[in-house]
C-alpha cells in the first residue's frame, strides 16, 4: 500500500513515515502542494494525509486535483482546528480530519480503518477486499497481496488465510480450521495445519519466526492479528 504524506513540517514527516514504514507502507513525501500533485500524479497512491497550509499550492487544491480522478481516502492533519475549515475540507472530498498535536497511534489507526473501508466498499472495480498491515485479500480474484505483489498460495493456504482475515482477531481452533477449509471431520490431525500454517508464515511474514500477523494462541489455535 502506498501512502502519500504532504507536510511542509519536516519532524512532522519523519514522524509519520518512520511509523507507516513500520507497518509496511511505502510512503512518498511531499514539502509543498505542488509536490505533493506531482506524486499523486506519478505513483499509485492508495491514502493521502494532508496539510492545509502548505507553501506554492495549499492542502484543499490538492484534494480537489485528487478528487478530479481518484476517490482514495484523504487524511488531513493540520493545525487549523475551526469549525469552518473541517466543513470545508470535508465538503471538498476529505474522509478524515485530525487536528495538531496528534496520536500517531491515532493516526495510524485512522489509515487502516480508511484503507479497510475504501477496499472493502469503494474500491473502483467494486471488489471485496479487505485489507489489514500490508496484506490485502481480493475475493472477487480469490488473491492475497503483500505490498500489492500477489502471493503464490495453494488452495488450501489461500483458504486459510481467506477465513482468519475475513474475521480479523477471532480465534480458531485446529478443530474449526480443519472443519472450514477441508470441509471434512476433523480428527487430530495437527500436523497437517501446522504444516500449512508454516508454510503460509513463509509468504506473508517478515520474520515467520516472530509472526505479526498469523498468531499461535497457545492450546487454543490461530487467529489473524488487528495490525
Amino acid at each position: 500500500m502506498n501512502i502519500l504524506i504532504a507536510e511542509d513540517e519536516l519532524d512532522i514527516i519523519n514522524l509519520i513515515e518512520l511509523h507507516l514504514l513500520k507497518q509496511g507502507f511505502q510512503v512518498f513525501t511531499a514539502c509543498n502542494g505542488k509536490k505533493a500533485i506531482d506524486a499523486f500524479d506519478n505513483n499509485q497512491i492508495d491514502l493521502a494525509i494532508l496539510d492545509v497550509m502548505m507553501p506554492i499550492t495549499d492542502g484543499l487544491s490538492v484534494l480537489k486535483h485528487i478528487r478530479t480522478s481518484s476517490t482514495i481516502p484523504v487524511i488531513f492533519l493540520t493545525a487549523r482546528g475551526d469549525d469552518v475549515d473541517k466543513v470545508l475540507g470535508l465538503g471538498l472530498g476529505a474522509d478524515d480530519y485530525m487536528v495538531k498535536p496528534f496520536s500517531t497511534m491515532e493516526l495510524l489507526a485512522r489509515v487502516d480503518a480508511q484503507l479497510r473501508r475504501y477496499y472493502k466498499y469503494n474500491s473502483k472495480e467494486n471488489e471485496p477486499a479487505y485489507c489489514v498491515g500490508d496484506i490485502t485479500l481480493s475475493k472477487e480474484s480469490c488473491s492475497i497481496f503483500k505490498n500489492n505483489t500477489k502471493l503464490e498460495l495453494n488452495a488450501k493456504e489461500y483458504k486459510i488465510l481467506e477465513l482468519l482475515i475475513e474475521n480479523v482477531g477471532k480465534v480458531y481452533t485446529k478443530k474449526q480450521l480443519y472443519e472450514n477449509v477441508w470441509e471434512d471431520a476433523y480428527y487430530g490431525d495437527d500436523n497437517t495445519i501446522m504444516v500449512h500454517i508454516s508454510h503460509i508464515r513463509d509468504k506473508i511474514e517478515d520474520n515467520p519466526k516472530e509472526p505479526k500477523y498469523l498468531k499461535t494462541i497457545r492450546g487454543i489455535g490461530y487467529k489473524f492479528e488487528k495490525i
